[in-house]
């Protein structure tokens, strides 16, 4: 017997995150009456993690569902939006939810004019766009946007995926989503960069020698927050810090590549959080500074 309260839902986009989220809903035992997909990868997901769903136009998905889920681009969000609006598609008491971290019900505004129901429900984690992501979502939250009184709509949408919501207020969704973005995408880059000084001087998988260190790095910071922090910078070892700038001016052929741009900037930024916590100094704050920038020294004897 179904459980009360079951919706028909459409899924506009079978990337990962729309592919993973209709699956999701299909657990919740909702029904997932069509989804898009127009590349090979796609639709080669939408078969493997919505088997049997039928892959449609968007016009016939909205038309049949009773909730829309919205898993497309930001860029590509509002436009969608206001063509299906000109079209006439969007339903009185429909839901319409979409998955952007960067907005959030205020682009929805012409769902909202023809009387459907906006809701923004965006999950905090990076997704594969496999079956493991629906075991990763037990233990992830959903930055969430609704008017007041539909807001419980969509926590409970978010809890019957497993995950747990949090309400975002509409004037701070891009903030929301610029630390989302700032510590997640940004720290694929850093461990890159890492990875690749450690491959050129001979360490054959850097992966195993960088593992437990930022496993245990992002423990302690997510359980310590900035009374975690150490090395050079932190400790005002100003000496370090102008090596390292030195080696990474080397390193980037002395033109400023990005290993060099990225350490100078989080090394500034790190020491001013030192600095304000009183951990060092105005004027091992100003050493560093200087340090950063130094030229590189001549050899002795030249």
């Amino acid at each position: 017997m179904a459980k009360p309260g079951r919706l028909g839902v459409g899924i506009v986009g079978a990337g990962k995150v729309g592919a993973v989220l209709g699956a999701a809903l299909r657990a919740a035992e909702h029904a997932v009456v069509g989804v898009s997909a127009v590349s090979e990868a796609s639709r080669e997901r939408a078969e493997n993690l919505l088997p049997g769903v039928p892959i449609l136009e968007i016009q016939d998905i909205v038309e049949r569902s009773e909730l829309v889920l919205l898993a497309v681009p930001d860029d590509s969000l509002g436009e969608l939006v206001t063509g299906l609006a000109k079209l006439g598609a969007w339903q009185p008491g429909q839901l319409v939810a979409h998955t952007s971290g960067r907005f959030g019900v205020g682009i929805l505004n012409p769902v909202r004019a023809a009387g459907a129901i906006p809701l923004a429900l965006h999950p905090a984690m990076t997704f594969t766009g496999m079956s493991l992501d629906l075991t990763r979502l037990m233990d992830c939250t959903f930055g969430v946007t609704a008017d007041a009184a539909m807001l419980p709509i969509a926590q409970a949408l978010v809890v019957e995926m497993g995950a747990e919501p949090v309400a975002i207020a509409e004037a701070d969704r891009t903030l929301y989503h610029a630390a989302l973005a700032h510590s997640s995408n940004h720290m694929v880059t850093l461990v890159a960069q890492a990875s690749q000084m450690l491959r050129e001087i001979g360490v054959e998988t850097p992966e195993s020698m960088l593992g437990p260190l930022l496993r245990a790095t992002l423990e302690n910071a997510l359980a310590s927050g900035e009374s975690a922090l150490t090395g050079p910078v932190a400790r005002g070892d100003v000496g370090t810090v102008s090596a390292h700038a030195q080696a990474l001016k080397e390193y980037d052929g002395g033109a400023g590549g990005d290993v060099l741009a990225a350490y100078q900037a989080m090394a500034r930024a790190t020491a001013r959080r030192a600095g304000n916590r009183g951990l060092l100094r105005p004027e091992q704050l100003t050493d560093i500074d200087a340090a950063l920038d130094a030229e590189p020294k001549a050899p002795e004897g030249n």
